[in-house]
């Protein structure tokens, strides 16, 4: 009998599991593989036995990094990809070190660097879900590494000048939601009617860019335009992540979203169980999210 999986990741809100890329990237794979994982959410109480978040524990075994888990999730024959080509495994990779080089600096940026989405969304919101007196030095933490990561991949003054970076990072970002949005064309994913990987990645990145409320939205403003991208996020949610009717509150914030599409046709056909560990904060998004 296989060891218990379990994850534990930043929790939701806005409609979505996790506002944590990373962690929604792990969650969205356990879905479309079938991963029988349990999932914790943070909350005030809560420790990272290790490293960053996401971090799977399986007996002994603590594995933090997406990439890492999605990989010990194979291995545990849980593979969203067993019907991919060669050439659609290489195309994977590729897309998945375009959303890394591309995207995540502006994602990280709208979350962590700018100065009015960090003070009235993000920095309240994490600190909310960190015990004191961690919530009053942590997310100050998780901004500067947020806008050192983004220094590194785009280079920072001298030669370069912040507001220059910043410029960079946006229009390579959309630049890549065209890209994305071009690929994806009129299918439901990137590789037909099951997800993959590419999914899993693209849904983690793209998901908290679309739903999360901030006060400063160009690049959220971009990806609407791309409709075909914001219904490939409202799919992924109406058909693994669906809502509870008590959850009136969550259900209400999603209507007012006229974006948000029914529940398609003919839904993919691994429609998984996360299992949510018991305990933790009655009040947390994930909580509010039937499996």
């Amino acid at each position: 009998m296989a060891a218990p999986m379990e994850l534990s990741c930043w929790g939701g809100d806005w409609g979505l599991p996790s506002l944590h890329p990373e962690s929604l990237t792990v969650m969205a794979y356990a879905k479309f593989s079938g991963a029988p994982l349990t999932v914790n959410t943070i909350n005030k109480s809560w420790r990272a036995p290790k490293g960053d978040v996401p971090v799977l524990i399986s007996a002994d075994i603590v594995i933090s990094q997406p990439a890492k888990i999605l990989n010990f999730l194979r291995k545990q024959k849980y593979n969203a990809d067993y019907e991919l080509s060669a050439k659609q495994g290489a195309d994977t990779l590729a897309y998945i070190a375009l959303l890394e080089e591309k995207l995540l600096p502006a994602l990280l940026h709208t979350f962590w660097v700018e100065a009015e989405n960090y003070r009235s969304v993000t920095k309240p919101w994490f600190a909310s879900r960190i015990p004191f007196p961690l919530s009053l030095y942590l997310p100050g933490k998780m901004s500067r590494e947020a806008l050192n990561r983004i220094l590194l991949t785009r280079g920072g003054p001298p030669p370069y000048s912040l507001t220059e970076v910043e410029a960079q990072i946006y229009r390579d970002a959309k630049e890549c939601l065209n890209l994305l949005s071009k690929r994806l064309g009129t299918s439901q994913f990137f590789f037909g009617d099951t997800p993959t990987t590419l999914d899993a990645f693209v849904f983690g990145f793209l998901a908290p860019i679309y739903k999360v409320c901030f006060p400063r939205v160009q690049l959220q403003e971009h990806l609407k335009q791309l409709p075909n991208l914001c219904h490939f996020c409202d799919d992924i949610l109406t058909c693994y992540f669906r809502l509870t009717v008590a959850d009136s509150a969550l259900i209400i914030s999603l209507q007012m979203d006229d974006s948000l599409r029914k529940s398609p046709q003919h839904p993919p056909r691994k429609l998984t169980t996360l299992k949510l560990a018991a305990g933790g904060e009655e009040s947390s998004p994930w909580n509010r999210l039937s499996p």
